[in-house]
């Protein structure tokens, strides 16, 4: 009788001389297949924007993103149930999971047979500075890319809560942004996070490499009481932050500058480390 255990994954590059793959030193964008995902889900504008873009730019573009808005699970991966691809078109599936599962099935499984020569994730309905980088679905899928050696890249657009998205300076300025990108090097280990300011199209003050900044959001703590009595929280949008630091994000972004910022995954603090080596010899 057949098993009715899953079958379990087996990498493309198992059992054959391949390795696993590894980010390159740049990306020829004309012959490149790109993952796309986001954390605001399959039909968030974001997406739709960023697709047309790349569609303009790379040889294939692919798309894998959740089913529904996924915004703020960080890097996380389902791992106490099933996840399901439902494919929509041609290089088009929705997954019922977080940004990481969709990088993750994205790669292993939807084009495994052809992995990816770059991953973007976004382009997300707000601004992913400071430490909001830690909390981002979108930043975590770019995350996933790089963990699995693809170079991979953040895009989020900065709006102001009750006012409209600009959508058309992300639009204006991902090609320029993306060529320069994959032009150049950066190691495994380190993706790319990109931030669009808050104003229109014509008025972006240029491009500027920045460091991350610090941005802590929870300051707001709203209480109240539902129907049966019960206290409740929710947590504001407010944030501490460091605006006027030369040379972060947040700083430029203020100024009306693209922000990039390349993150790494080794979150290791090196002098620290060093004076506890000394203190347990």
């Amino acid at each position: 009788a057949p098993s009715s255990s899953p079958t379990p994954f087996v990498p493309p590059w198992a059992g054959s001389k391949r390795s696993p793959p590894m980010a390159r030193n740049s990306v020829d964008l004309k012959k490149a297949q790109v993952l796309v995902c986001n954390d605001d889900g399959i039909n968030a504008p974001g997406l739709k924007l960023l697709e047309k873009v790349l569609t303009s730019l790379a040889r294939e573009v692919w798309v894998a993103a959740p089913e529904t808005e996924q915004s703020a699970v960080s890097h996380s991966l389902t791992l106490r149930r099933p996840l399901r691809i439902r494919k929509l078109s041609a290089r088009h599936f929705a997954l019922d999971g977080t940004p990481t599962d969709c990088v993750l099935m994205g790669i292993n499984e939807i084009m495994k047979s052809t992995p990816p020569d770059l991953v973007v994730s976004g382009v997300n309905r707000g601004g992913n500075l400071g430490e909001d980088v830690t909390y981002s679905g979108t930043v975590a899928a770019a995350m996933e890319g790089t963990l699995l050696g693809v170079p991979s890249v953040a895009l989020s657009q900065v709006y102001a809560d009750g006012h409209p998205v600009k959508w058309a300076t992300a639009e204006k300025w991902t090609a320029k942004v993306l060529k320069k990108l994959t032009a150049e090097s950066w190691p495994p280990g380190v993706l790319i996070n990109v931030n669009f300011p808050d104003v229109t199209a014509g008025r972006g003050t240029g491009i500027e490499v920045t460091r991350q900044g610090r941005r802590k959001i929870g300051s707001e703590l709203v209480r109240g009481t539902d129907p049966r009595g019960e206290s409740y929280y929710w947590i504001g949008a407010q944030r501490r932050e460091e605006k006027y630091s030369p040379g972060i994000d947040l700083e430029a972004i203020s100024r009306g500058a693209i922000s990039i910022t390349p993150l790494t995954m080794d979150l290791t603090h090196g002098p620290t480390c060093k004076k506890l080596k000394a203190r347990f010899k």
